[in-house]
C-alpha cells in the first residue's frame, strides 16, 4: 500500500497505552505511512529499543515537555510505577502541556492526528489547525460498551448476560464516574466519524456492534494489541534458561502489570497459593516507585527458601512476551489488563483472571465467555483465598480444565492471526479516507 500520509500518534502516558499505539505505528509504517510518535522523555526512552532499525526513516520519536510541578518530577511523567494518588496530577500536567502540543503540531504539520480517548482535548488543538483527528481506544469493545451503557442508560441492565458484575464492582464504577466526571465526558467528545479500537470481530463482534449502536461512531477494529518478541535481552537469559529446564506447560507466569499493585493481604494469599499448588512459577512482584520493599520482607517468612528452584520471584522487569511464548509456560495469573489478556491469547496461554481495578473485571468475564480462562472470584468482602487459587492453578496446569482451555485459546489465536493483515489494511484505508474527506490529503 503506497501512501505518504504523515500521522502524529499521541497515546496516554501509560505503557498499557503506549505499547498498542507503537504496535499500530509499526503496522502503519509497513504500509507506507510516516509516523511521529509523541510522548514524554521517560516513556520515549523506554520504547526506543523496541523500534527496529528498519523503521529508522518511518517512525520518529517526538518529545512532549510537561510543565514542572513540584510533586511530579520528570521520572513521574509516566504511569509506570507512579503512586496511584498522583494519577490525577499526571492527567492535569498533560492537559497543561496543550501549548507545547500545539507547537508540535504547528512545526510538524501532520496530515492526521491519532489520539488517545483519555485526552480528547488533543482533537480540539488539532481542529484549531485544520488537522483531522481520529481517536484510538486501547481497551476492548465489551469494556467500552459496558461503561457507555452504564453512563448513558443508568439502571438499564447490560444486554449481554456473560458480562455480569457483582454489586461491589458496580459501586466502584459509579464512584469512578462520580469522582471524575470528565472521565465520562471523554466518551462523548470529539469527532463522530471514526473510533479505532484495539480488538477484533473474531472475539468481540457483538460488542463492537453494540458500541456502534450506543455512540453512533464508526468503530474500526485494528486487531488486538500484541507484542513483538524481544530476542536480544541479555539480562533475561538466566530466567529463560531456567524456564527451559521445566516441562511443557508446567509453569505459571504471575504478573499484575506496571500500574496495579497487590495489597499486602493479596500478596500473602498469592504467595501461599503458589506454595500450596506445587506448580512451577515466575512471579513479578512489583511495588510503586518510592515504596519499593525488600522481597524477603514483603513475602511470607521463609517463602523463598521453601519454594527453592520451583519458582522465581522478581521485583523488576520481566520479558513477558518471551515467557508467554515459551513452551514451558502453561498458564498466566493476570490482572486482565487488556494488553496482557490479548497477549496471552496471542501466544495460546490460558488465563487465570485476578482482576484488580476499572476495566479488568469486565475483561475477566469476557475471557471466561470466550473459553480461554477462568476467574478467581473475590468474596463479598473483596478478598481472595489461597485454597481456591491453588486448586485453580493445579486444574489449569495439570488438569483436564487446562487441556480444554489450551485447545480453545490456540484456536482463537490462530483465527486472530489469520485476519490481522486484513484488519490493518482496512484501518489504513479508513485513515486515508478520513484525510481525503477533510481535504487535507489528495
Amino acid at each position: 500500500m503506497a501512501t505518504n500520509l504523515r500521522v502524529l500518534m499521541f497515546p496516554w502516558l501509560a505503557y498499557g497505552h503506549i505499547s498498542p499505539f507503537l504496535n499500530i505505528a509499526k503496522q502503519l509504517a509497513d504500509r507506507g505511512f510516516l509516523i511521529y510518535f509523541c510522548s514524554t522523555r521517560i516513556n520515549l526512552e523506554s520504547i526506543v529499543k523496541k523500534i527496529p532499525e528498519k523503521y529508522a526513516d518511518s517512525i520518529h520519536l517526538i518529545e512532549l515537555h510537561l510543565p514542572e510541578l513540584p510533586e511530579l518530577p520528570p521520572h513521574y511523567h509516566t504511569t509506570n510505577g507512579l503512586p496511584p494518588h498522583l494519577n490525577p496530577t499526571l492527567h492535569k500536567a498533560l492537559k497543561m502541556s496543550k501549548p507545547n502540543f500545539s507547537r508540535i503540531l504547528q512545526n510538524l504539520k501532520p496530515d492526521l492526528l491519532i489520539y488517545d480517548v483519555l485526552q480528547p482535548w488533543a482533537e480540539h488543538v488539532a481542529n484549531e489547525q485544520n488537522i483531522p483527528a481520529g481517536k484510538l481506544l486501547t481497551s476492548g469493545a465489551a469494556v467500552f460498551s459496558y461503561f457507555f451503557n452504564f453512563r448513558k442508560n443508568p439502571g438499564v441492565e447490560f444486554p449481554f448476560p456473560a458480562i455480569h458484575l457483582p454489586e461491589v464492582e458496580k459501586v466502584k464504577i459509579r464512584e469512578i464516574l462520580a469522582k471524575e466526571p470528565e472521565e465520562g465526558g471523554r466518551l462523548d467528545e470529539g469527532n463522530k466519524q471514526i473510533m479505532l479500537m484495539c480488538t477484533s470481530r473474531t472475539i468481540e463482534a457483538k460488542y463492537i456492534d453494540y458500541c456502534t449502536e450506543l455512540c453512533n461512531w464508526k468503530v474500526v477494529p485494528v486487531g488486538p494489541p500484541f507484542q513483538d518478541l524481544i530476542t536480544n535481552d541479555a539480562d533475561s537469559k538466566e530466567l529463560i534458561d531456567w524456564l527451559g529446564t521445566k516441562h511443557e506447560n508446567s509453569t505459571v507466569f504471575v504478573s499484575f502489570g506496571s500500574e496495579y499493585f497487590l495489597s499486602k493481604e493479596d500478596m500473602e494469599e498469592v504467595a501461599f497459593a503458589l506454595e500450596l499448588s506445587n506448580v512451577n512459577f515466575i512471579w513479578v512482584a512489583r511495588f510503586p516507585k518510592g515504596e519499593e520493599q525488600n522481597l524477603e520482607d514483603a513475602l511470607p517468612k521463609g517463602f523463598l527458601e521453601r519454594i527453592g528452584e520451583r519458582g522465581r520471584v522478581l521485583d523488576k522487569f520481566a520479558p513477558q512476551p518471551r515467557i508467554l511464548n515459551h513452551p514451558s509456560t502453561g498458564g498466566f495469573i493476570s490482572h486482565c489488563g487488556w494488553n496482557s489478556a490479548m497477549e496471552s491469547i496471542d501466544f495460546g496461554v490460558p488465563i487465570i483472571a485476578m482482576p484488580i481495578h476499572n476495566d479488568q473485571p469486565i475483561n475477566a468475564k469476557l475471557i471466561v465467555e470466550l473459553g480461554v480462562g477462568v476467574e478467581i472470584v473475590r468474596d463479598d468482602d473483596g478478598k481472595i483465598h489461597r485454597g481456591e487459587i491453588a486448586e485453580t492453578l493445579k486444574s489449569v496446569v495439570t488438569g483436564e480444565t487446562g487441556e480444554i482451555l489450551r485447545e480453545k485459546v490456540r484456536e482463537i489465536s490462530k483465527n486472530l492471526k489469520s485476519i490481522r493483515d486484513e484488519e490493518m489494511d482496512a484501518v489504513a484505508e479508513e485513515l486515508i479516507q478520513l484525510c481525503r474527506n477533510s481535504n487535507k490529503y489528495k
